[in-house]
């Protein structure tokens, strides 16, 4: 909960279209009971997205401000966002208030799969890494959960620039502070992993704040940008098989 003391919601500036939007505008009717759910396919890929986890963040500590805190009879509580490595763990979002560790989860490179962990965590708001959409087919329970839950989901790129990005988002040095030292503390990396990581996010600064843009696609289309392999497994519908 560290993030509690150094953040607030006046800490970044959305754009919507061009023009000035909320992180309400962004997430309409976000709430407290939301569950941001973030796949990653790249070591290091989340921090394309980190302005808006930790905007995200923010808002939820928002809801929960007077009441938070590490004495005894104070609430010490945590957002439930959950970070879909792909294949491998890929960082360590910690210094991101992405915590406690079972948040990091690992899934197998296969859509199906990606789909049902994410569903087990009743994700409501989904990212997904801009990628061209693939072929996929879903047991009829799994993808109908998923479509009746889900309210909204962007792209975004682990460059922290997507193309065609409609949305924009510009943090400020204590969030981007967190975000360096997960990169730091993430012993998947190489330090030459870092220190180009590192170079990467100095590019995103604009005014003196890093800027990243996103893309707002269809839950339906996000469905189909889980991930993106040569070798696809598709999952058969086993009702077919049901006695």
């Amino acid at each position: 909960m560290h993030t509690t003391k150094m953040l607030n919601s006046n800490d970044f500036v959305f754009n919507i279209d061009g023009s000035k939007a909320s992180f309400d505008a962004v997430f309409p009717e976000f709430n407290e009971k939301d569950r941001i759910g973030i796949v990653v396919r790249k070591s290091a890929g989340g921090i394309g997205a980190s302005a808006l986890i930790m905007a995200a963040i923010t808002r939820f500590y928002d809801f929960y401000r007077p009441q938070l805190g590490n004495e005894s009879g104070k609430l010490r509580i945590y957002p439930d966002f959950f970070i879909f490595h792909v294949g491998k763990s890929h960082m360590n979002h910690y210094w991101m208030d992405v915590w406690p560790s079972h948040k990091e989860v690992i899934v197998e490179n296969n859509p199906e799969h990606i789909l049902e962990a994410i569903n087990d965590r009743g994700i409501t708001r989904l990212l997904v890494e801009d990628i061209p959409s693939s072929p996929a087919t879903f047991l009829r329970e799994t993808i109908s959960s998923a479509q009746h839950r889900l309210v909204s989901a962007l792209a975004y790129s682990p460059t922290g620039r997507v193309n065609q990005g409609d949305v924009s988002i510009m943090s400020c040095a204590a969030a981007e502070d967190c975000v360096l030292a997960s990169l730091e503390m993430s012993e998947e990396l190489t330090e030459e992993v870092r220190e180009q990581l590192r170079k990467s996010r100095h590019a995103l600064f604009s005014k003196g704040r890093v800027m990243e843009t996103y893309r707002r696609v269809e839950v339906s289309d996000a469905l189909h940008m889980l991930t993106q392999s040569p070798n696809l497994i598709s999952v058969i519908d086993r009702q077919m098989n049901m006695p």
